[in-house]
Order: C-alpha cells, then sequence, then structure tokens
C-alpha cells in the first residue's frame, strides 16, 4: 500500500475567508498496482471526511479505520483532514472540490476509475459530503474554483449518521454555529439545510442512521432521504433501531467505549461497499 498527503488549499483571502492555521490535507491509502497488472486497473475510490462538528476531525474513528475496509475490499482510498472552526463556510466544501478534482486528475497514476469517485462521510462530516453533493455545479462552488469538465463531481455518497438539517427540533446547533458563527442570517439557514436544495444531479445516495441517536437526530436522514425520493435520485436507507451517536465502525476498531460496539450496526460497512460495486 501507497501512502502519502497532499495539501489541499484554496485561495482562502479571494473567498473572504481568513486561512486555517492548519492546512488542509488530502491523505491517501493506494493500492500499488504493479504497472503490468490490468484486472485491477480501475478501481473505484472513495474519499473520507470524518465528524467532529466542523470543530475538530475524528481521523481516529471515521478516518483511516474506515479507509482500510475500503481497502481491504479493493477500492483506494483517502481522507481529508479538512478545515474547521474558525473555519467558515465553504471554505470545507471548497477544499472537498478540489481534492475530488485531484483525485479525478490523478486516476490514472492512482488505478481509479474517474467515473467511481464516492465520497463518504459522518456526522458533520456527512453534512460536508452531502454538500458536495448538492452544490457541486454550483455559484457557492463554481463561482470560486470554476471547474469547466465536472471535475468536482462525485459520484456518488456513503453518508453515515449525517447532520443535514437546520430547522428547530432536529438541527445540530454545534454544527452550524461552527460552520456560520454566532449569527446565522436566513440565507445561511437556507444554504446548511440540504434536504431544501437537493435536485436530480445529486449522485446516487447511500445512508444509515440509528433511530436512538443521541447526537444527530434520526430525522436528518429521513428528510434527506425523502428529498431524494421526490427527485428521483437513487437511494439506499438503512435505520437501526438501536446505538448511539458516532459509532464509526461499531466495533473494538473504532469504539471509544463499550457502548459505541453495536454489532447490529457492523454491517452497513458491507452494504457500503456493495452499494459502490455496483454503482
Amino acid at each position: 500500500m501507497l501512502y502519502q498527503e497532499e495539501i489541499i488549499s484554496i485561495e482562502y483571502e479571494k473567498v473572504g475567508l481568513v486561512p486555517p492555521i492548519k492546512a488542509a490535507v488530502l491523505r491517501s491509502y493506494i493500492i500499488n498496482t504493479p504497472e503490468d497488472t490490468y484486472v485491477y486497473d480501475q478501481r473505484p475510490a472513495v474519499i473520507i471526511c470524518p465528524g467532529g462538528g466542523y470543530s475538530m476531525v475524528a481521523d481516529y474513528v471515521e478516518g483511516e479505520p474506515i479507509a482500510l475496509q475500503f481497502i481491504a475490499s479493493g477500492m483506494q482510498a483517502f481522507v481529508l483532514d479538512y478545515s474547521t472552526q474558525p473555519m467558515r463556510f465553504p471554505g470545507a466544501l471548497l477544499e472537498l472540490s478540489k481534492a475530488v478534482a485531484s483525485v479525478r486528475e490523478n486516476a490514472k497514476k492512482y488505478h481509479i476509475n474517474p467515473n467511481k469517485i464516492i465520497v463518504c462521510g459522518f456526522s458533520a462530516g456527512g453534512h460536508l459530503a452531502a454538500s458536495l453533493g448538492v452544490y457541486w455545479n454550483d455559484d457557492i462552488i463554481q463561482q470560486w474554483l470554476q471547474f469547466d469538465n465536472n471535475e468536482n463531481q462525485p459520484n456518488g455518497l456513503i453518508l453515515g449518521y449525517p447532520v443535514i438539517s437546520a430547522n428547530d427540533g432536529i438541527a445540530h446547533t454545534g454544527s452550524i454555529m461552527n460552520l456560520f458563527g454566532n449569527s446565522i442570517s436566513k440565507t445561511e439557514i437556507s444554504q446548511f439545510s440540504l434536504e431544501n436544495h437537493v435536485s436530480a444531479l445529486v449522485p446516487p445516495t447511500f445512508l444509515w442512521h440509528t433511530s436512538s441517536d443521541d447526537g444527530v437526530n434520526v430525522q436528518n436522514s429521513l428528510r434527506f432521504a425523502s428529498a431524494l425520493a421526490q427527485h428521483n435520485v437513487e437511494f439506499e436507507l438503512h435505520i437501526y433501531p438501536r446505538g448511539r451517536h458516532g459509532l464509526g465502525l461499531a466495533n473494538n476498531v473504532t469504539a471509544g467505549h463499550i457502548e459505541q460496539i453495536v454489532p447490529a450496526c457492523q454491517n452497513w460497512i458491507d452494504m457500503a461497499i456493495r452499494f459502490i460495486t455496483d454503482l
């Protein structure tokens, strides 16, 4: 396996953002296929956005352990250590856009199918991944990065217990405040609430959540799935009855305590891999 790191930077001042103290980094986990091997020359790629409420990036739960599962299935994997607070919207979204474009640009080098680049996110990282799924061709991104050939377009989304909505009663207020600040406008509330911006251009989506999630209300996934259905976007949704927030793989690899080991939820990764394979 080839491991390497790439700094992902944008012209933050041009966007009206303060540059991050720590640069965003795309970490690559690459199956190093010999040049004379052709059977697996076009592997899917998965770019992972760990959660952390837009205050930090929880790589130890939803980053490298997830990447290694995708690697074991024969896919190329990447983990984006994106900018968090005090970085404001759309900083992380632009970083993810550029990361997708970079992976697609290097598809031949990394033995990747350029039409099978998947973005996977958890919790607030799920909001980031879903934001790219919703906004990849929107002026929110295009006015700053100006992709001419859909280089930043994800071909699929894998969303684990994602933050989706800013609506009262189901919003994860910490993520909203970290992304927009303490004073959020109606426009920003609308931008954050992704269920209101779904179109037929959102890629096929796999979602999983638990109905007892104590951190991000399950209605976030349900409302996004409902919006996908309304626009005839292919999706797969799994709601497990039990399990707290931030399960990761729901096993002893990612669990910080015993309550994060939930055997009934552990099959989500196998189903997500199958979903990607079938795209």
